[in-house]
């Protein structure tokens, strides 16, 4: 056997069952580190002799035996308690098939590590953080990243956020009912971060499928687990809308295809009837419509046109006035003038953009939408300068080529 098939299938079993093997280790050892590194142990030792012996029958399950023995090694090594040692013997005895039925939201070891995470007692930074290192899997660079901190700072961030669930005395479970609301916003905030980072990372590849898919199980975990929350069931729905363009996002060389431009016929029906179901249930709560919600009412609108002249563009403008006064925020300030841009024409959404000069003035995607609006009123000059600007603050290779098409479109035709 090859080590490139070998390599692949690693890969393959870790994005499918990380979360759920690294959640086990950690409830039994009590050690966050422990866990991530025994896992990674795993692996390289998976690198280096299924070559040899073959790829076996359950990669995950033969993940999760070598990083288990892994971790009774190390804890005895280390001559932690008897009942320490006790609780990492006893994952030898774990009878759940990995790849068997799901157990259930309360029984969920990767719902029980999300409640962890985002423990009330955490500061909300050292919440969001653990989760993306722990749920979701992302390095510390890229956390790092996202909260625009060095990675030494947030090396200690997250040291510092793991001793003081150790500390503390934090328990590795889902809360009980009565406690569940003083997590719930952190919780939905974490996963929809994660899926963010799946469906459009800030560096490395377009998509991160894995991260997308993981962060749709968990919205419908919570779902499940907080069937009368409106917001709750909202997030699962955006999520399934937005995770269901996912095939038409990228053409057959893998280049950025924009929603306007997509073939809906590939789009996933079953997620989007799915979505529209979850957004159906958030709106028979009778609630007003909160943040995740109303953004699935734009992903809903988007989902159920025909095609893009089709959209009912006066609607989602309402939504995101909606979502302004809720939570004024450059990202919805922006979309809303694409929106006015479609409703009312690009010079109509080139003024909601100056509007809000100062408030979008260092968004680094404002460039790229000012070039999209020149280039749709004609303003050709304009459009391949602010195109230019796009280009030089693009966050990933894939975004970057295609502003730079869309330049070279746009100098073409320039007078």
């Amino acid at each position: 056997m090859t080590d490139a098939r070998a390599a692949a299938a690693v890969a393959d079993a870790v994005a499918a069952q990380r979360l759920r093997i690294v959640a086990s280790l950690i409830q039994v050892t009590g050690d966050w580190d422990l866990a991530e590194d025994c896992l990674q142990d795993a692996v390289e030792r998976a690198l280096e002799r299924w070559p040899v012996d073959g790829i076996p029958d359950n990669p995950s399950a033969w993940l999760t035996t070598t990083a288990r023995r892994r971790a009774i090694d190390v804890l005895r090594r280390r001559q932690k308690e008897r009942t320490k040692l006790r609780e990492a013997q006893a994952l030898a005895e774990l009878a759940r098939d990995l790849t068997g039925d799901d157990p259930g939201p309360y029984g969920d070891d990767r719902l029980k590590l999300l409640f962890t995470c985002c423990h009330p007692a955490l500061p909300m930074a050292g919440r969001v953080a653990l989760t993306l290192k722990s749920v979701a899997g992302l390095s510390t660079r890229q956390i790092a990243r996202a909260f625009l901190v060095s990675e030494a700072t947030m090396g200690q961030r997250l040291l510092r956020t793991k001793n003081k669930i150790e500390h503390a005395g934090i328990g590795f479970r889902v809360p009980a009912p009565h406690r569940l609301a003083e997590r719930t916003a952190a919780v939905l905030a974490v996963v929809y971060l994660i899926f963010t980072e799946g469906y459009a990372p800030t560096e490395g590849e377009p998509f991160r499928d894995d991260l997308a898919a993981e962060a749709v199980q968990l919205a419908g975990l919570v779902a499940q687990l907080l069937p009368d929350d409106d917001e709750a069931l909202g997030l699962h729905a955006l999520l399934l809308l937005q995770n269901a363009r996912r095939a038409a996002r990228a053409d057959a060389g893998g280049e950025l295809v924009t929603l306007e431009d997509q073939d809906r016929a590939r789009w996933d029906h079953d997620q989007i009837d799915a979505g529209l179901a979850a957004l159906a249930a958030a709106r028979a709560t009778g609630r007003p419509p909160g943040y995740y919600r109303l953004q699935a009412e734009i992903a809903g609108l988007h989902a159920t046109a025909a095609d893009a002249g089709a959209t009912d563009w006066a609607r989602i403008v309402i939504a995101y006035d909606a979502l302004l006064a809720l939570r004024p925020s450059p990202v919805i300030a922006l979309n809303r003038a694409v929106a006015v841009g479609f409703r009312d024409g690009p010079e109509a959404g080139l003024a909601a953009v100056d509007e809000r000069g100062d408030e979008l003035a260092d968004y680094p995607l404002l460039p790229a939408v000012r070039a999209d609006l020149l280039r749709r009123a004609g303003r050709r000059r304009e459009s391949a300068a602010a195109y230019r600007e796009a280009v030089a603050v693009a966050r990933t290779e894939p975004e970057r080529r295609y502003l730079e098409r869309r330049l070279g479109d746009v100098a073409a035709d320039r007078p």
